[in-house]
């Protein structure tokens, strides 16, 4: 599936015109099995990431696309001092729950020649050349593939690309490029899940162009004018103002059109919750992970956190799983009279019900469901690992009413998704339905709810976060290490079976 197949699914036509606010072939819209409503959308924000799957197709998988949809990215384009800095300074500060990392195309500038230095002035910085576009393609492909770069700071003083210490850029949920070219070359703009073109008059940009130059740069005016006159301008009419076409929504005002970028907002929120699984599985449901979640996963991922922290935030994302995972459970509408005699309309819990805990990490999440469902029976498994993929079922005890419960099944890590599938494949043939489990765990390797949803296609997956993949020993990464150890403050080289915690 390719970058252009992945964005058309993405997007849809609608062709409108609203408030200055122009679409072209996007539809702003929100997600979540279907199409829900604005209270959906808000509650995305307040939940932890979710993934539910049903009636999965065969359909391949490719890891590496994980990382390329796990981020978005939008293009900024426009005219110089068009307002495009603004527009996307807005963005950032509105999408506050999500990791965004702005890259400015100016940083991709070629250095110039001994030669090109001694007649800079003649040198047109607004042409397609000057820009280093090879060097810009390398950095957002590994940007997209969740791998750090070195953004270069381009000196327009000594025109050099060396003079100052490259910006360490780290792998986010939002990457914004921009500049006045980014939609020049068919390259650029195959990276892009949503493209704007700011669309300001040319009066105002330079108007806006000479009091920066003269009051920043301290350039005469005169100098200024010559300038636009012979490079500037002719350039925006020859290279930037054509891409204007390839762009998504076009924003007249720039920065001043807040119910543009109101609605912008909403849709790029919509594209960093979106991941591979989204266009893999035919019905899921992915809500995002506030900076809250974010927080507490940063805690129990550093190593240097100590057991009595990891324990207790380890606690607190568990139980946010489980209460999201109970969500997804059958409910009946009951009402109640409540003490001033009122009759309030809610509903009434699923009654059979019961969690099964994969020993020993699985044993973790016991008192958060607990906690949740009162006098709620637990049933354990014990797999153990037999080499990198096999699996021994060593242990077995289950309700013995379980084929007519709804099973919460429980483990923190899912990794190969091997111990996933013997657990799952044991309670169908105690006679549990495939749509009656939910499985709940902290983090998943994209590899593992691939497996699993394959083999199962109407399991239903809660996780708090989507991991990067699996290393050569099939750990996965950047994981947390062995959470059981971690948690229990033990050490796996004391235990004669090593429990597959992490597939």
């Amino acid at each position: 599936m390719d970058a252009k197949s992945v964005e058309d699914m993405i997007e849809a036509s609608s062709g409108v015109h609203f408030s200055g606010f122009h679409m072209n072939g996007l539809e702003l819209r929100n997600t979540q099995v279907g199409h829900p409503t604005t209270l959906a959308a808000e509650e995305m924000h307040k939940q932890p990431f979710v993934i539910v799957n049903q009636e999965m197709g065969d359909i391949g998988f490719d890891v590496d696309l994980v990382k390329q949809i796990k981020t978005a990215g939008l293009g900024v384009a426009g005219g110089a001092a068009s307002g495009k800095t603004t527009v996307c300074d807005m963005i950032i500060q509105q999408l506050h729950d999500q990791r965004v990392v702005l890259v400015n195309q100016d940083s991709f500038y070629h250095d110039l020649t001994e030669e090109e230095l001694t007649r800079v002035h003649e040198y047109n910085f607004d042409h397609p050349d000057a820009f280093d576009t090879e060097q810009l393609l390398c950095a957002m492909e590994k940007l997209r593939h969740g791998q750090a770069v070195d953004i270069p700071k381009y000196d327009f003083k000594s025109y050099k690309n060396n003079v100052f210490p490259a910006r360490r850029v780290n792998p986010s949920d939002v990457i914004i490029l921009e500049g006045i070219l980014i939609f020049h070359d068919p390259r650029v703009r195959e990276l892009m899940n949503m493209k704007l073109f700011v669309d300001t008059d040319a009066d105002v940009r330079l108007a806006r162009r000479i009091r920066r130059d003269t009051v920043e740069k301290g350039r005469d005016i005169g100098t200024v004018l010559d300038q636009y006159s012979k490079f500037v301008k002719p350039a925006f009419d020859d290279f930037i103002l054509p891409t204007k076409k390839y762009a998504d929504i076009i924003i007249p005002r720039g920065g001043d059109n807040h119910v543009a970028i109101d609605l912008i907002v909403q849709h790029i929120s919509f594209l960093a919750l979106s991941t591979v699984l989204y266009f893999a599985y035919s019905h899921p449901t992915i809500i995002t992970c506030p900076m809250q979640i974010r927080g507490m996963h940063t805690l129990i991922r550093d190593s240097q956190t100590t057991k009595h922290d990891f324990v207790f935030y380890a606690d607190r994302l568990i139980r946010l799983v489980v209460e999201h995972g109970l969500g997804h459970l059958p409910f009946t509408e009951k009402q109640v009279t409540t003490p001033t005699g009122s009759v309030y309309t809610g509903v009434d819990f699923c009654k059979r019900l019961c969690g099964v805990s994969i020993i020993r990490s699985g044993e973790s999440m016991e008192n958060a469901l607990r906690a949740c469902c009162k006098g709620i029976k637990i049933g354990k498994i014990l797999i153990h690992r037999e080499g990198d993929n096999g699996q021994q079922l060593i242990y077995e005890k289950l309700p013995q009413d379980i084929l007519d419960r709804h099973v919460l099944l429980l483990d923190p890590i899912l990794g190969t998704g091997n111990s996933a599938v013997q657990a799952i494949s044991l309670l169908i043939s105690k006679g549990v339905p495939e749509s009656n489990i939910i499985f709940l765990n902290l983090i998943s390797a994209p590899q593992g709810v691939h497996v699993v949803c394959k083999r199962f296609p109407r399991i239903k997956i809660v996780t708090s976060e989507i991991e990067t993949g699996l290393n050569e020993d099939f750990r996965v990464v950047p994981g947390m290490g062995e959470f059981g150890d971690r948690y229990f403050g033990t050490d796996d080289d004391d235990d004669e079976l090593v429990v597959a915690h992490t597939q």
